[in-house]
């Protein structure tokens, strides 16, 4: 707040040097909120990954952060567009917004939410031999978005966390 009303009062000196710079400052606005918006929504992931990455380990804190972080920027992209926009119309194309975010990312967002899932329930942990989406190996590394096998012939294989979440896992005994 400090920053935009010392930026408020900035322009409304130069207005009286020179009158157009009016026209420019909502484009100052859209990037001081991008930048502080980011701030924000970074801090916020780091506090709400903190204690998962305490309790279930460095890699789940990551998914967990990464995964607000993507939420926060399109919570911020929409808001940003609907206020720039105002009044009902904010509103449409907000949710418009929303809408067009959600299908792009659809995929990516369900092997994330799937791999935190996998990070956070840890139904197997690295050196188990599963067999899951066709698959059979030792489980080498669990990310937000795969989880990296070595099968009989020593290739690594990647599987895609929905596969895992969504089909049926044996963990075989060692």
């Amino acid at each position: 707040m400090v920053v935009m009303a010392a930026l408020q009062a900035a322009f409304q000196f130069i207005q009286g040097i020179y009158a157009p710079i009016m026209d420019y400052k909502i484009y100052v606005d859209i990037l001081l909120t991008l930048f502080f918006g980011w701030q924000i929504v970074k801090a916020f992931a780091d506090v709400v990954a903190w204690p998962v990455a305490k309790k279930q380990g460095e890699a789940a804190g990551k998914a967990v952060s990464n995964l607000m972080k993507l939420l926060g920027i399109g919570a911020l992209v929409a808001a940003l567009a609907g206020a720039v926009s105002g009044g009902p119309a904010a509103a449409a194309l907000g949710g418009f917004i929303g809408l067009v975010i959600g299908f792009a990312t659809q995929q990516v967002l369900g092997q994330a939410i799937a791999g935190t899932f996998l990070l956070l329930a840890r139904p197997f942990k690295i050196g188990d031999k599963i067999v899951g989406a066709g698959q059979e190996g030792v489980v080498e590394d669990i990310t937000a978005m795969y989880t990296v096998i070595r099968d009989a012939e020593g290739n690594k294989v990647l599987i895609p966390s929905t596969k895992l979440v969504g089909d049926i896992l044996k963990i075989k005994k060692q």
